[in-house]
C-alpha cells in the first residue's frame, strides 16, 4: 500500500514537542530497564495508575539484577493493583534472563529483546525504539486508532490487529532512525491525548486537515460491536481479591482466610484460586495454606 507518510510527520512531531506529557520513562536519563518496565506496566493500564507503581519499582529495582535477586512473589506483591499480575512474573523472568544472557544489560537488538520471557513483538519494538532509538513500527491501540482515522478513514480499527495495519505502520516510519523513534512515541501520544476512542478532540488535532476520516465526513464505525470488558463479579475480580490478601500477608495464608474473601460463590472462588496456582502466581503449601511464589514459609 502506498501511504502519504511525509505530510503527517512534521505536524505530529511538532505537536509532540509542544504537548507531550513529562513522563519519567521518556526523560533524558531514562534507562532501557526503566523503559521495559514501563512498557510492561502500561499494557491495558492507564498512565495515572502506572506512575506511582513504576516509581516504586524504579527505586527498589533500578536494574534487572536487582529484581532478579528477589523471589518472583516480591514482583507480584509490588505489582499492587495494576491488574493482569502475570506481567509481574514475566518481568521477573525477563530480568533473570537479562542477567544470565546479557550480563545484566537490557539488549538493544529487537531479536534479543523478543527472545526475553514475556516480551512480545510490540514490547520488543517499543523498547528498541524508545530506549535505543531503533527504527521500528511500534503499534499499540492508540497508534492503530490514529492510523485508522488519519490514513484509512475508519472511525475505529478492526478488533484485532491485521497485517494490513502493520504494513501501514511500517510505511509511515520515517527513514531516519532518530526521527523514527520520536514518530513512534508521538503517534502513540496523539492517540492517547487527542485521537481518543470515545470523544476525539478533533479541533486540537495537528493533522485534522489531512485526516481521511475527517475528509470523508467522519463516517460511523461499521465493524462488529465494540464491547467493553466487564469486571464486577468476574473471575478476574475474585482473583484480584485473593491476590490482595496474599500480597498483604508476610507469610503463608490459611485457606480459611482466602475463603472469607468471596463467600457468596465457593465454586467461583475455587476456580479463581486454581487459576492463580496454574498461572504460577500462587503456591499451595502443606497444610492447606497458600503463599506468593518464593515467599517465606514461616
Amino acid at each position: 500500500m502506498s501511504v502519504p507518510a511525509s505530510p503527517l510527520h512534521a505536524p505530529v512531531l511538532a505537536w509532540y514537542d509542544r504537548c507531550a506529557r513529562d513522563l519519567p520513562w521518556r526523560a533524558p536519563d531514562r534507562t532501557p530497564w526503566g523503559v521495559l518496565v514501563s512498557e510492561a506496566m502500561l499494557q491495558q493500564t492507564p498512565v495515572a495508575r502506572v506512575l506511582p507503581v513504576w516509581r516504586e519499582w524504579a527505586a527498589r529495582w533500578p536494574t534487572p539484577a536487582a529484581l532478579a535477586a528477589e523471589a518472583p512473589g516480591e514482583a507480584v506483591r509490588a505489582w499492587g493493583r495494576l491488574g493482569y499480575p502475570r506481567r509481574a512474573l514475566r518481568l521477573h523472568a525477563a530480568a533473570v534472563a537479562v542477567v544470565e544472557r546479557h550480563g545484566g544489560e537490557v539488549p538493544a537488538a529487537y531479536d534479543d529483546l523478543r527472545a526475553l520471557p514475556g516480551v512480545g513483538a510490540y514490547t520488543a519494538a517499543a523498547v528498541a525504539s524508545f530506549a535505543f532509538s531503533g527504527r521500528h513500527a511500534v503499534v499499540d491501540t492508540n497508534v492503530r486508532r490514529v492510523q485508522a482515522r488519519a490514513v484509512t478513514g475508519a472511525e475505529h480499527p478492526a478488533p484485532a490487529q491485521t497485517a494490513a495495519e502493520l504494513r501501514v505502520a511500517e510505511a509511515l516510519v520515517p527513514d531516519d532512525a532518530g526521527q523514527a523513534a520520536r514518530w513512534a512515541v508521538a503517534v502513540m501520544e496523539l492517540g492517547a491525548l487527542v485521537c481518543t476512542a470515545r470523544a476525539p478532540r478533533c479541533a486540537d488535532c495537528p493533522v485534522r486537515a489531512l485526516c481521511a476520516w475527517q475528509l470523508a465526513g467522519r463516517p460511523a464505525y461499521d465493524g462488529p460491536p465494540r464491547r467493553g470488558q466487564a469486571y464486577a463479579g468476574t473471575d478476574r475480580q475474585v482473583r484480584g481479591l485473593l491476590l490482595g490478601v496474599l500480597r498483604e500477608a508476610e507469610g503463608p495464608v490459611p485457606r480459611a482466610a482466602l475463603d472469607a474473601v468471596w463467600p457468596r460463590d465457593p465454586l467461583q472462588r475455587a476456580r479463581a484460586l486454581d487459576g492463580l496456582v496454574a498461572d504460577g502466581l500462587v503456591e499451595p503449601l502443606e497444610g492447606g495454606a497458600y503463599a506468593l511464589p518464593g515467599a517465606p514459609r514461616r
